[in-house]
Parts: C-alpha cells; structure tokens; sequence
C-alpha cells in the first residue's frame, strides 16, 4: 500500500467521477478500466440497516428523491456532526424504496457534460460495489482493493445503526472478511476503527483528518476538550495515533502546506510507522490550491499538472482523484491508464 518507485497508490475516488455521476456502478467500473489500484466508496445506511455507496446521508444531491412526489413528506431537518442539514436522509428509507430513486451528478455547474448519465442508474449498495470489484479483477486479472469510508458513524449510532457490526457482517458475506491486501477501511473519527481492530477486522486502518475542527466521537465525548484535527497532525498527535491506525488521510491543502519530502507531514508520519494518503485531487479551478489556480471560471482547468507533481514529491503513499486516467497518464506515463 506504499508507494512503489516513487509512484503513490491510485485511488479511484468514489469511481471517476470526473467522467460519470459519482458512486455509479459505471463510474467505478471506468475507474477499474483505466487502472486504478483502488476504489473508494463512501458508505451509509438505509432504515433496515442495508449499507448503501453515497456519498452523505442527506441524499437530494446526487438522487432524484427531490423530485418524487411520493416521498415528498420524507423532507425533514437534522443536525449531523454540529452541520444542519435540509433535505432527505437515507436512515429513514428502506432499502426498497431507496432501490427505486436514480442517481445524479452531484456537481452539475462544473461538471455539465455528466449530466447527461442523470436518472440512467440506481443506487449502489455496499455489496453490490464489492461485487462489481470481484468481477472486474477477474476479467481483468489483476486484485483491485477497496477503500471503505465509514461516514457519519457516531450520528448514524445515536439513530440506532451501528455502521460496526453492520460492516463486519457485510465483509463476511460478500467473502471480503480475509482480504489483508486488498482491503482499507477509514473513518474521520478514531472509535470505529479501534472497534473495528478490536474485532480482527482483516485490513489496513486509516484515520481521517480534516483541515479544521475535532471528530465527531470525541466532540460527542469529551465536549470542549476534543482534540482537534490539527493536533492529530502535530508531533505528538502522531505519535498517539501510532499502533493505533496504521495510516491518515488529509486535506491536500494540508500536506501542501507541509510537504517538504525531509521534515514535511507525510515525513513525520512515516517515522512513525503511518502510510499517508491525500484528498481528492481535481484538476478544475474550483478545487486547486490558490498557487495552482488559472483564469476565473470555477469549472476551467488550472495547473494541476504542477499541483499534483508537488503532492507526489512529498513522498505520499496513496492519492484521492476523481479523474483516474490524468493520473495515470501524466505520473505512471501511461501504464495501464487505457480503457477497455
């Protein structure tokens, strides 16, 4: 899970998603296709406790829930981690309603030419994704992994859904429950992944880390005394993650702002024994580091080229990217980006 000759694992973030709405069965099997070492779903649960591939809980960005009139009286407000939210929610629909609402491309204003896969495929459940994953590396003769992101876990467990056993169980099921190599699950809160290692769980974990703010659990916990993000990425916040994940996930912006290959962030966490992956990496204006950034239009395509060599410079073991085959194309200079 390291990074090879230089070379960081390539991540297929929620498929490729630059190319087709995100969480698609389409989007990831492209992703598949153009080479990646890994897929990424984002999972969340239904009402019967059925794990589902969307990106959040609140589903009206990338579904046609909002226009379903028989579900019109679903609408409803929350607070999910300390965020109010209006809209639809997947926890209180059941799998079998959720099976019949159509996917959408979440970011339509930068992403227009996507549009036109909206309404064409259903939602993913988790089993389903995995599957998908099974197939394509039999066709292709080659062991895909997966990255499983457990969103919302402290807020869906005070809604009586304990994402824990619930992916235990799945992992046994869909024969996934032995896959060392192949298997990597992340959480931007540390509780569900020291459960998750307590029970065995058979795979790489990797605690998230966000820019600003404190994980859910320990704000649930602790209250003011949290610890934050930040800290996590401090000297002594590594050090207590040490033996206890066995890697972090950040913020591009945060390992730009350290990524010194000698002393920089992704240096101090391998001293430490911790693999660093890094999100998400697009290459629209909209999503680049101010230094990267051309022009004036969110959707125009600034210089990620240098953006993302300086990312790899740092020393990193694995990237987010939403656009697979640039990637491939300009690091790996081409192995195994074709489609097929």
């Amino acid at each position: 899970m390291s990074a090879v000759r230089g070379v960081p694992w390539v991540i297929g973030h929620r498929g490729a998603p630059g190319a087709r709405p995100e969480h698609t069965e389409s989007a990831y099997r492209l992703a598949l296709a153009m080479g990646v070492d890994a897929v990424e779903p984002d999972v969340v649960v239904s009402r019967d406790g059925v794990l589902l591939v969307r990106h959040e809980n609140e589903i009206s960005t990338t579904t046609d829930v909002a226009t379903r009139p028989e579900f019109a009286g679903r609408r409803t407000r929350k607070t999910v981690d300390g965020v109010e939210l209006d809209g639809w929610f997947a926890e209180d629909f059941d799998w079998a309603e959720l099976a019949t609402l159509r996917a959408r491309e979440r970011l339509p204003s930068l992403r227009p030419a996507n549009t036109a896969f909206d309404g064409r495929e259903p939602i993913l459940r988790l089993r389903d994704l995995l599957a998908i994953v099974d197939e394509e590396s039999g066709r292709r003769q080659r062991e895909f992994a997966v990255v499983i992101e457990l969103k919302h876990a402290e807020f869906l467990r005070s809604q009586g859904h304990d994402l824990v056993p619930l992916l235990l169980a799945e992992l046994a099921a869909c024969g996934w429950a032995d896959r060392p190599g192949r298997l990597v699950i992340e959480c931007f809160e540390l509780s569900p992944l020291e459960r998750l290692r307590a029970a065995g769980v058979r795979g790489r974990l990797i605690a998230l880390l966000e820019s600003a703010g404190s994980p859910a659990d320990e704000l649930a916990r602790a209250g003011d005394d949290a610890r934050t993000f930040d800290w996590y990425r401090s000297d002594p916040g590594l050090d207590a993650l040490g033996g206890r994940v066995d890697g972090i996930s950040v913020d591009k912006a945060d390992l730009l702002a350290d990524a010194d290959p000698r002393t920089g962030l992704v240096a101090r966490a391998h001293a430490r024994g911790l693999s660093v992956f890094t999100w998400t990496l697009r290459p629209e204006r909209a999503f680049l580091d101010p230094a990267f950034r051309r022009g004036e239009a969110p959707a125009a395509w600034g210089d990620w080229r240098r953006e993302w060599a300086t990312i790899v410079r740092s020393g990193v073991d694995g990237v987010f990217v939403d656009h697979p085959e640039l990637f491939l194309t300009t690091v790996r200079g081409g192995e195994g980006a074709g489609v097929q």
